[in-house]
């Protein structure tokens, strides 16, 4: 992602047509997405030019970065929308502990949704979720209870990447990613995290949730076309233990991502410590095995047929 309010400012109050060659677009491409889904600006009196402004320059290069990294218009055009909205400042914590500690749902979904419109999900989740958790965590420790806190704080985390960067879908080609967390584990967010941050990066992911059997993953990386790769997430060493089915396939990628694999390591799997190291081990697999010549992702379509 390369920041929505990048240089917006200052392509502020141009017209449709500046606009278009601004973003690399068909005019009639622009105006199909403002009649379609209201991405722009709002209709003049008859004789008036539309200006757009900064917070509609943004939510619109937010469409055109997730249509080409292959989501589909519709969820793309729900996506960007968020762009619109100021940039939040990054490393203040006061709103979204405050709004975490009040249950409030709305506000922390429109306080995490503006962060990662703007910064990114990797920057969202290492600047203001962990620091989030951590505060929860330590309090926690000092025997606040906080559960509820968490519960609520880990929905809205889980909702806003949903609404910001939509699924994906595999228009390169190369080898599938799976991710699942072993059987017995149920923190998925980490992975829900993962999802979405690929996407960003035009990689589709299947998530297959929590607590996923042995068996069932088995079973879903034979379903896979090619060899996948299969990211393995767990918490702590009780959801590590027996949980990594026989190998399906000899080729096969298995990463094994979360603290519960400190102490429980398994031969067949390579262990990836951070967000970024599964970001670049996969990205690196998946550009690997995808075939030469392929065709690249499809930009957005040449005229009004955008469905």
């Amino acid at each position: 992602m390369t920041g929505a309010g990048v240089g917006v400012d200052a392509e502020a109050g141009r017209t449709v047509s500046a606009v278009a060659r601004s973003l690399g677009i068909p005019v009639a491409t622009l105006r199909s997405w403002n009649q379609r889904y209201g991405l722009g600006p709002a209709p003049r009196r008859p004789g008036q030019h539309r200006q757009y402004t900064a917070g509609d320059i943004a939510a619109l290069r937010r469409m055109v970065e997730l249509v080409r990294a292959g989501a589909t218009p519709v969820s793309a055009a729900e996506a960007a929308r968020a762009a619109a909205d100021p940039a939040p400042l990054l490393g203040d914590l006061s709103a979204v502990l405050g709004a975490a500690g009040r249950l409030d749902y709305p506000e922390l979904l429109s306080l995490i949704t503006a962060h990662v419109a703007h910064l990114g999900v990797v920057t969202t989740w290492n600047g203001l979720c962990r620091p989030v958790f951590a505060d929860l965590v330590a309090r926690q420790e000092k025997g606040h209870g906080l559960i509820d806190v968490e519960h609520v704080f880990s929905a809205a985390i889980t909702t806003a990447l949903h609404r910001t960067v939509p699924p994906v879908r595999n228009t390169r080609g190369g080898a599938p990613v799976l991710l699942a967390c072993t059987a017995g584990e149920t923190h998925v967010l980490p992975l829900e995290v993962l999802r979405a941050a690929l996407a960003e990066h035009a990689i589709p992911a299947l998530l297959l949730g929590a607590a996923v059997p042995a068996t069932a993953l088995a079973e879903a990386m034979t379903a896979q076309p090619r060899d996948p790769i299969v990211v393995l997430w767990s918490q702590t060493r009780g959801t590590a233990a027996e949980s990594v089915p026989a190998q399906t396939r000899a080729s096969a990628l298995l990463l094994l991502a979360g603290p519960g694999w400190t102490d429980a390591p398994h031969p067949a799997g390579t262990r990836v410590h951070t967000l970024e190291a599964a970001l670049h081990r996969i990205g690196g697999a998946v550009r690997a095995t995808r075939a030469p010549g392929r065709r690249k992702p499809p930009g957005p379509p040449k005229s009004g047929g955008t469905g």
